[in-house]
């Protein structure tokens, strides 16, 4: 006996010689299996694009804390990067807190993509900004301090000489 067929916009069940649901128009399928549900770790894994995994790790950025370190990762996630989130070197906490700054590496062949979602610029690529001269207010107290030790040493010989 044939399998019974079943209506995918309302669910109704009809017979296998039908083709099409009376009530909705819509063609007959068959019953589909249940669905199992997806783990949060399958649903990451599938967000992972192959072709940003490999190569060595490249720092791309850094973070204060955890937090932060997550919120990027899940930003490089949303375009298919995958990071790893470490622990920054010389900061003396224990692995479990949250606290202390973190780096977020990626696989070399995700570093363009991921600088360009975090819009980073590399280190080699900033432009150098020519310092400025020195402020305004600086000089103008440069001046008015040597002007006042002048006038204190000019006093104190106008003293020695005409006492």
């Amino acid at each position: 006996m044939p399998a019974a067929l079943e209506c995918p916009s309302c669910g109704t069940d009809h017979a296998a010689t039908e083709r099409f649901c009376p009530d909705c128009g819509l063609p007959l399928t068959h019953p589909s299996a249940p669905v199992a549900a997806v783990t949060e770790r399958q649903a990451r894994a599938r967000k992972v694009k192959r072709q940003y995994s490999e190569g060595p790790l490249v720092r791309v950025a850094r973070a204060r804390h955890q937090a932060e370190a997550e919120l990027i990762a899940g930003l490089l996630l949303e375009e298919g990067v995958p990071s790893v989130i470490h622990r920054s070197g010389g900061f003396d906490v224990p692995d479990f807190l949250a606290a202390g700054p973190r780096d977020v590496l990626v696989a070399e062949s995700g570093v363009d993509v991921a600088r360009d979602v975090l819009r980073v610029v590399p280190a080699s690529a900033e432009p150098r900004v020519p310092r400025e001269g020195t402020p305004v207010w600086v000089t103008a107290m440069a001046v008015t301090m040597i002007v006042v030790v002048l006038a204190a040493t000019a006093a104190g010989v106008m003293l020695a000489v005409f006492s």
